[in-house]
């Protein structure tokens, strides 16, 4: 049976998939996703295709990509949610001035591997962040790419993160013939 979804409803998806989006194409920790704020990635109705931003953790600036579909559901969040400049990009419903908590994107992130038919308790907010590293580094075998993408200091930390060195060391093993 067909159900007409309410504004608030259509609304909530569309932040959500915009949530989604950016988390990926940004690389962010959740602290630095939930604080951005709509002028740090858009000006003049114009969202950017690039975006500098400071990790709060570690004080690195570090550059991310916007891909065209993010940018596309960026632009249309912004006009339906009718967002300032000085707002948060994923304004809290129930608390003003403030962005969504990290416990609601944590229910949101294990929500979406629940509807995916995944054990939600292996995700959190940090597999969004690992995502397009873990892929990048899967398709360019670049340690420094996704060192400088996450703004780690060491390299060390970034294979640690990835947890693929062994793996790795082992496929290149197994493909070399003496």
């Amino acid at each position: 049976m067909w159900r007409i979804r309410t504004r608030l409803e259509i609304e909530n998806s569309l932040m959500q998939l915009v949530l989604l989006n950016l988390a990926i194409d940004s690389k962010l920790r959740a602290s630095d996703l939930l604080s951005l704020r709509v002028c740090d990635v858009s000006s003049q109705d114009r969202i950017f295709s690039r975006v500098k931003h400071i990790q709060r953790k570690t004080d690195i600036e570090v550059q991310f990509e916007i891909t065209t579909r993010t940018q596309k559901s960026l632009m249309r969040w912004i006009l339906i949610s009718s967002l300032n400049a000085s707002d948060f990009l994923f304004p809290s419903q129930r608390r003003k001035q403030q962005s969504i908590s990290y416990s609601y994107y944590r229910y949101l992130v294990r929500k979406w591997a629940s509807d995916l038919g995944l054990d939600s308790n292996l995700y959190g907010t940090h597999s969004m962040r690992r995502t397009k590293a873990t892929l990048v580094y899967a398709k360019t075998k670049n340690i420094r790419v996704v060192q400088l993408l996450l703004g780690h200091t060491k390299v060390d930390n970034t294979i640690r993160y990835l947890g693929v060195e062994l793996e790795d060391a082992l496929l290149l093993s197994e493909g070399t013939d003496c």
